[in-house]
């Protein structure tokens, strides 16, 4: 859908375009500023950019489409969690890194560090794996997904999780 706002603005802000697109159930909202010359060209190549950014990003590797892939598995295997609290301890537990890894804590000095975005051991993972999820600590959604099985059972959801676990 395109539709032209006009105003007594600066020629500048003159028109604004409003593209909107659906990807993956989900709505996604692009508005663009351009001049008034411009905006015939650019609205078809505004509204090619803003599809293509919102598929790379759930499917290359943004933590915002890792969490949303590891939302699709926990509904179906029925583990509870929300997006905000998989975020919240994300960010505590790694900052958001998929390859982080706790080289300094009592399970390091064990030898078994934590890894991932949610800082699993790999016994916890190992145990906690969801069934189609990568065999991998270090996958951002299988990492997750195990994370958040483990939580379910032990805190009732990662929800419930506000300190290391």
């Amino acid at each position: 859908m395109n539709t032209i706002f006009t105003s007594r603005r600066p020629a500048r802000l003159r028109n604004l375009a409003l593209t909107g697109l659906a990807t993956a159930g989900a709505a996604a909202a692009a508005v663009t500023l351009m001049p008034s010359s411009a905006f015939a060209a650019d609205a078809h190549v505004t509204h090619q950019v803003t599809a293509q950014h919102a598929h790379t990003n759930a499917a290359s590797g943004s933590l915002d489409g890792w969490i949303r892939q590891s939302l699709a598995i926990m509904k179906a295997k029925h583990i509870p969690g929300s997006y905000d609290g998989l975020k919240r301890n994300i960010m505590r537990e790694s900052s958001g890194n998929p390859n982080a890894q706790n080289n300094w804590d009592v399970n390091a000095q064990k030898g078994i560090p934590s890894k991932g975005l949610l800082q699993v051991i790999d016994p916890t993972f190992n145990a906690y794996h969801v069934a189609g999820t990568a065999q991998s600590i270090t996958d951002p959604v299988a990492n997750i997904t195990a994370a958040a099985n483990y939580a379910a059972h032990r805190y009732g959801s990662i929800d419930n999780v506000n300190s290391a676990y």
